[in-house]
């Protein structure tokens, strides 16, 4: 099962950039579809942005589309979240999640399924 350690998190002003990283190792990166999801004090874990095992293909939640921007290096066994436009409700804890399967599904995953990272704390000040 490949292990997830996602990076770059930290505190940034209200209109800034970060972007975060996952990197994942015990499996065969190019064999997984890779997602992004955070979760607030308090609120669910929502999904924010997902992409297929070559880049190909791309899926964002309404509220960061056009702001973020996933992408992958499979040579570094990387996921990114390029992440623009900061706004206080983006704080929160972000995590990378990796599915053997089609990147569409990611969107309604659960933590039953797929690998899960452990979190790296973003917080966006007004």
């Amino acid at each position: 099962q490949v292990q997830l350690v996602e990076s770059g998190g930290g505190l940034v002003q209200a209109g800034g950039s970060l972007r975060l990283s996952c990197s994942a190792s015990g499996g065969t990166f190019s064999n997984y579809a890779m997602g992004w999801f955070r979760q607030a004090p308090g609120k669910e874990r929502d999904f924010i942005a997902a992409i297929n095992w070559n880049g190909g293909r791309t899926y964002y939640a309404d509220s960061v589309e056009g702001r973020f921007t996933i992408s992958r290096d499979n040579a570094k066994n990387t996921v990114y979240l390029q992440m623009n436009s900061l706004k206080p409700e983006d704080t929160a804890v972000y995590v990378c999640v990796a599915l053997s399967g089609p990147a569409e599904v990611i969107a309604r995953l659960t933590t039953a399924f797929g690998s899960w990272g452990q979190g790296t704390q973003v917080t966006v000040s007004s």
